[in-house]
Formats: C-alpha cells, structure tokens, sequence
C-alpha cells in the first residue's frame, strides 16, 4: 500500500508561473523598443536560451533573469541599453520578491492526507528562493520532510525513496507538471496525482506519458480531489 505521499511546491502548493508570465510580458515590452516583437520569435529565442542554460543556471527566477539579459543582447545585436539591462534586472528581482500565495484549499488537502501517509514536499529550484516560499507559505509543519532539488528526474526520485526505504510502488507524486512530477514517478513504478495548472512553462509540457500509464495516475480539477485520489490510488496497490 502507499505509504509516502510527494507534493510538489510551484503551482501545485502555491501560484508561481503567473509571476514568470508577468515577467515575460515586461521582457517583451522592453525588447520592444529595438526590433518588432513578432518577428523577432521572443518567446522562442527564450525559451531556447534558457533550456541551453538550465545545466548552468538551475530553474528558477535567477537563470530566468541571465537567460533574458542574453537573449535581450543577442536579440538586438548588442544595442540594448545598459539602462535597459538594469530593467530586465529589475524584473527578475521582482519574480523573486513576489508573495506566496496558496492555492485555495491546499492547506486542507495535506493535512487530510498527512492523516492517512506519510507525507513529503519535493520541489525544484533555487534554493533561497523555494526555502523563502517554503517559510512564507506557512505548510512547512505539516510535511515530515522538505526536499529543494535541483532538478527531479528518475534518480531525485530513487534517492528520496531509497532515504524513506521504501519501494517506487509505495509512493504516490501530487503535482502539475507532467514532465518533472508524474512520469518520472510512473516510470519507476510508482503511482501520480496530476493537478493540472491553469498555466505552464513550455519546457514543463513535453513528456511520453500515454494510455498505458493511465492505471498508475489519476487527474483532478483541484486541491479538494487530492484526498480521494490518493485513496483511490492506495486501493490500487492492494488489488
């Protein structure tokens, strides 16, 4: 049976990516004061610096803020304003100065499966950054452990559990992202909750999850499904 529940932090604890679309919206608006913004593929050429820059720099609002000063200098063939550059600056400060705001509900939903499971908080980032929110978001009692990682993939999972002494087939993953909380958690043999985001970063959505995963994970439309879901998931693992 399930006896270790993850959650993940970013958009499934707390808002995040709405911030880093504020964040975008800015780089677009002072980058177009050089070239035309369409033409010109911003989003594309960033997403690309910063997918090249995530062995570098990490996820997070500091990489975010490296890879749009960059971009902003390739983009503009180095006219960009030194004045500029300090706004771009600017902004990605504001990223990491932006309140914790929970999801509504959330508090509730951990608590009720903290009643039943073992319960764990697994998010990526920077580190300064996800201890601050961590502090801020006031949840941080609830959670028998608190791991900040650089990055969740097959072995971030396998080192959790192998520190639990736990199976895969006895952990079950809550969060939005498909790419970086589900299939992982599934490829290992262990079980997934997906509480999908109104919004995602498009490095997030790519995965080869499929029909032949669908036993192992369930979707709901909010914290207030997670209870039940990982209840229905445990009576999975016993049949």
């Amino acid at each position: 049976m399930l006896k270790l529940i993850g959650f993940d932090g970013d958009d499934t604890l707390w808002h995040s990516e709405g911030f880093y679309r504020d964040a975008s919206t800015q780089f677009k608006a002072i980058i177009g004061r050089y070239v035309d913004v369409g033409d010109a593929q911003v989003q594309a050429r960033m997403l690309a610096t910063e997918r090249r820059n995530l062995q570098l720099f990490g996820y997070g609002a500091k990489g975010m803020t490296l890879s749009m000063v960059e971009t902003a200098i390739a983009i503009t063939e180095g006219r960009i304003s030194a004045a500029d550059i300090h706004q771009l600056v600017e902004v990605g400060k504001g990223v990491l100065q932006h309140p914790v705001e929970l999801l509504p509900g959330v508090r509730e939903a951990v608590a009720a499966v903290a009643e039943q499971h073992a319960v764990v908080l697994i998010t990526k980032g920077d580190l300064f950054h996800q201890e601050k929110k961590v502090a801020q978001s006031g949840l941080a009692g609830l959670f028998g452990r608190i791991e900040i990682v650089s990055e969740k993939d097959a072995a971030t999972y396998r080192r959790v559990l192998a520190e639990f002494a736990l199976e895969p087939a006895q952990f079950a993953m809550v969060g939005n992202s498909l790419r970086s909380d589900i299939e992982p958690v599934i490829r290992l043999g262990g079980w997934g909750v997906h509480m999908p985001y109104h919004v995602t970063w498009e490095h997030e959505l790519e995965h080869s999850l499929g029909e032949a995963d669908a036993p192992r994970m369930l979707t709901v439309d909010g914290p207030a499904g997670i209870a039940a879901a990982i209840a229905q998931l445990s009576a999975r693992t016993e049949a």
